[in-house]
């Protein structure tokens, strides 16, 4: 055990060295973290050290992670009257990208002809969604407008990608009512997420014993896992709360803020941060090392999957790159930053095995990943030797 304890440590600590160095090496810390996991492996399988089956965690340190994740980029997000056309557009850019790749995908399976169209669109929309996880570390070096466009759409990408899942795995047919309930429990959990965050923002502000904050995340975890038991969109209680805490001295002008006691508020809110941050960092280290220990070398050179991973991969830089022109955004970089990861895992781990397509399988994700994250690394490099390069006169 203590040697267990040993290794555990020195992986945290070459991981936050590996988010340190990122800034000038420009990898993002995910590559080397997956690339460690699968160099533990390689050592385990030649020392034949008996490891017990960790495969249960990778949902557990995924749903953690996803949850503080969001927490921590919706903590950052400003929402003030110049922010209006940046909230628009990341919103349109995670969503219709989203949309089309989602049905583009799932349209190519329905034509076998083997599978109903809502369990190929359930089985696409994994390798549509963007990850925050990976996106937002990685652009702590570019400008703060780029900076904030990459955190509210890998966010809003987040949030969209769990409630069409939710969706999906609700209603095998849609029908009219299923827009309808689905209605009814966005306008369920947005009253709620209303209270629960009002309720969250007085206990920040009241508790006065030397631990707070761990209870307060304990709780943001609570509401979310309670609301995923009664199929209720949690993450959009995730967002709110976060935005409204990260924004709570732009809302000063409202009467009711006020009895929050606003000053001793923002400072307990700039901790809050911290301790989620950090928390986030720990758990998100943990499981991309974890899921690179779980990985195989064959699944990653599969070649059977290969040529439709080049193809989905294709598609979603084709749709990002024609999505960017049409709203006016600039291509450089961000065309490079649309990750696939920590929530493409946690949405496919999910799929209900009565739904499950054979073609989404283990292979194809982790090339889809790992494609779209070599690909931002180029991109970054590349916008970073730009950036560098000397103007002439």
């Amino acid at each position: 055990m203590t040697v267990l304890i040993i290794v555990f440590c020195v992986l945290l600590l070459l991981a936050y060295l590996f988010d340190i160095s990122s800034k000038y090496t420009r990898i993002p810390s995910v590559i080397l973290l997956l690339l460690l996991g699968w160099v533990v492996r390689q050592i385990v399988l030649l020392t034949g050290i008996n490891i017990p089956d960790l495969n249960v965690l990778l949902p557990l340190l995924g749903s953690i992670g996803l949850i503080l994740i969001v927490l921590e980029g919706s903590l950052e997000l400003e929402l003030i009257g110049d922010k209006k056309k940046l909230v628009l557009n990341s919103f349109l850019m995670a969503l219709i990208p989203m949309v089309l790749l989602t049905v583009l995908v799932a349209f190519m399976f329905y034509q076998t002809g083997h599978y109903s169209f809502m369990d190929c669109l359930l089985n696409a929309l994994p390798l549509a969604v963007i990850s925050s996880a990976i996106a937002i570390p990685s652009v702590r070096n570019l400008d703060r407008a780029k900076r904030e466009f990459v955190i509210y759409e890998s966010s809003f990408s987040d949030v969209l990608g769990v409630l069409f899942f939710n969706f999906f795995i609700a209603n095998s047919l849609i029908t009219g009512y299923s827009f309808l309930h689905f209605g009814m429990q966005m306008l369920i959990m947005l009253a709620f997420s209303f209270l629960g965050t009002l309720l969250l923002a007085f206990l920040l502000n009241r508790i006065k014993h030397h631990i707070k904050f761990v209870p307060i995340i304990v709780l943001v975890i609570l509401i979310y896992e309670i609301s995923k038991l009664f199929h209720l969109p949690g993450m959009i209680f995730i967002l709110i709360f976060g935005i409204f805490i990260g924004n709570i001295e732009h809302l000063k002008h409202y009467k009711w803020v006020e009895k929050l006691k606003l000053k001793a508020l923002n400072n307990e809110v700039l901790r809050f941060r911290e301790i989620v941050g950090e928390a986030a960092f720990m758990v998100r280290a943990t499981f991309f090392l974890l899921f690179g220990f779980l990985i195989s070398t064959a699944e990653v050179f599969n070649p059977e999957t290969i040529l439709l991973a080049l193809i989905v991969f294709s598609s979603l830089i084709l749709l990002r790159l024609i999505f960017l022109l049409l709203f006016k955004l600039p291509v450089f970089p961000l065309l490079f930053i649309a990750p696939r990861g920590l929530i493409t895992i946690l949405l496919f781990l999910s799929i209900p095995a009565s739904r499950y397509i054979p073609y989404i399988n283990n292979s194809l994700v982790l090339q889809v990943i790992l494609l779209s994250a070599l690909f931002m690394m180029m991109g970054l490099m590349f916008t970073s030797k730009r950036r560098l390069k000397p103007k002439t006169v």
